[in-house]
């Protein structure tokens, strides 16, 4: 009886330990990632609760969260078995914040709300710098094609992997030829591009080389990195994803990544505190680490009385974009790697602006020269696929058959976010493709999609 007492016991301490473990580890990240789900994708997407607890929080294991919503301050708060407690907060002109190390109190008196400067777009003006569509289309367009692979990309063929396409558009010659969406979905819905954001990031830095406020070959402006064994690493390193910073880009588990946009205040600090793995130009390592040190430096190189609007003012009201926010972490700085929000025909603006070498219409918004930085392969990306901030199609070098996408060509470059937000943009055809959802699991097949769009054009 002894011994059966004792495994009973050692059982119950192991299953105590278990959950402890769980809940201080996995807990934080579970009701971090959903409270500020929640917050976001009502407050700024402009949905209903019920669909994203049922959508974004349906699956194991965020579905062992809990999570309420009060209206009156339009927070959010999660929990899990009662347990490791998260809030987020929404603030006009800012999206919502994950309340993390910093008070409430705090984070809302540094900033309430932020004014943006948004464009107003005329309704009798063409798109995209107005909303008018045009009544007819280029006559290299097979439109029954087309119409036929734009409605293929909303069907769930595969009952296990559902595509869960959301928002399809496509843009022909600077003319938007066709948009569908799904229900609950439409064209000014504003919907989160995840990693989507690194390549506007990009676009940021571009905007601050045009104006001669940075070099991205100088060492890299981090103050904490002027005595130590990263004080060589360059802005160009962390744009190519080449530091040799440490990182896991792993959200399955507890990584840096996961810890990063879940448990810590400030970002930009978190991932630049890491040390190197290797020597910067040994490897490349996508990191969402990287991007947010570089957001961090676009918010100290900004007058802070102009920091909010920057993006806005410099970028996206030049080219139409009404719809865009970019959310900050709790210690004010935009999450540059992850937390960018916008309408497809937003997202397909910033395609549009790189399809173009950076011009828009007469103004020279971002160099050509930067928008040709941006494309060009990484050296340690075996297969091409990346540039600075953008994924690319380039494919090996020897070997461009080894590539992303192997059936669309290899200028293609794209905007890449989790669960399957994408903006392809493809020079050879005149082409940006907008295509948002949330896919789990791989299960959308993007280089069919793509081709099937290319092959309706007749050149």
């Amino acid at each position: 009886m002894k011994k059966i007492k004792g495994i009973g016991i050692a059982i119950v301490l192991l299953f105590i330990g278990a959950f402890s473990y769980f809940i201080m580890n996995f807990g934080p990240i579970i009701s971090g990632f959903g409270a500020k789900a929640v917050c976001s994708c009502v407050y700024v997407g402009n949905r209903s609760v019920e669909s994203v607890i049922k959508n974004e929080l349906g699956a194991f294991p965020l579905n062992l969260g809990t999570f309420e919503w009060n209206e009156s301050d339009k927070s959010t708060s999660g929990s899990v078995f009662g347990l490791a407690k998260s809030k987020a907060i929404f603030r006009e002109g800012l999206g919502c914040t994950l309340v993390r190390e910093i008070s409430e109190v705090e984070i809302r008196r540094a900033k309430t709300h932020v004014d943006l400067n948004r464009p107003v777009l005329n309704d009798t003006v063409y798109w995209p710098r107005g909303k008018k569509l045009a009544d007819t289309v280029s006559h290299d367009l097979d439109m029954k094609k087309l119409n036929f692979a734009i409605s293929s990309a909303f069907e769930n063929t595969n009952i296990e992997i559902p595509a869960n396409t959301r928002s399809v558009l496509v843009v022909y010659k600077g003319q938007l030829i066709l948009e569908q969406y799904a229900d609950g979905f439409d064209k000014d819905a504003p919907q989160l591009g995840w990693s989507m954001a690194k390549s506007v990031t990009n676009m940021l830095y571009g905007v601050m080389t045009k104006k001669g406020w940075i070099d991205v070959n100088d060492p890299a402006p981090v103050h904490e990195w002027r005595n130590d064994n990263r004080a060589a690493i360059t802005s160009d390193q962390l744009l190519r994803m080449s530091s040799g910073l440490y990182w896991e880009e792993v959200y399955s588990s507890v990584s840096t990544a996961t810890n990063m946009l879940y448990r810590y205040s400030n970002m930009g600090d978190f991932a630049l505190g890491q040390p190197l793995h290797t020597k910067p130009e040994q490897e490349w390592v996508y990191s969402s680490g990287s991007t947010n040190i570089l957001s961090k430096i676009i918010r100290d190189k900004i007058d802070s009385s102009s920091y909010y609007h920057f993006a806005q003012d410099e970028l996206f009201s030049k080219i139409g974009i009404t719809t865009a926010i970019i959310e900050p972490d709790a210690a004010g700085t935009f999450v540059g790697s992850s937390y960018m929000w916008a309408s497809a025909r937003d997202w397909a603006r910033l395609g549009m602006l790189y399809l173009n070498n950076g011009e828009w219409y007469g103004e020279q918004i971002i160099d050509p020269e930067w928008v040709k930085y941006t494309v060009t392969p990484t050296p340690k990306a075996a297969a091409g696929e990346y540039g600075s901030q953008w994924w690319l199609n380039a494919g090996e070098k020897g070997n461009e058959n080894n590539r992303i996408l192997p059936n669309v060509p290899t200028d293609m470059y794209m905007m890449d976010g989790y669960e399957g937000q994408r903006v392809f943009v493809v020079p050879s055809f005149d082409l940006v493709v907008v295509r948002l959802g949330q896919n789990k699991k791989g299960g959308f097949d993007y280089d069919g999609f793509l081709s099937s769009i290319i092959s309706c054009i007749d050149k």
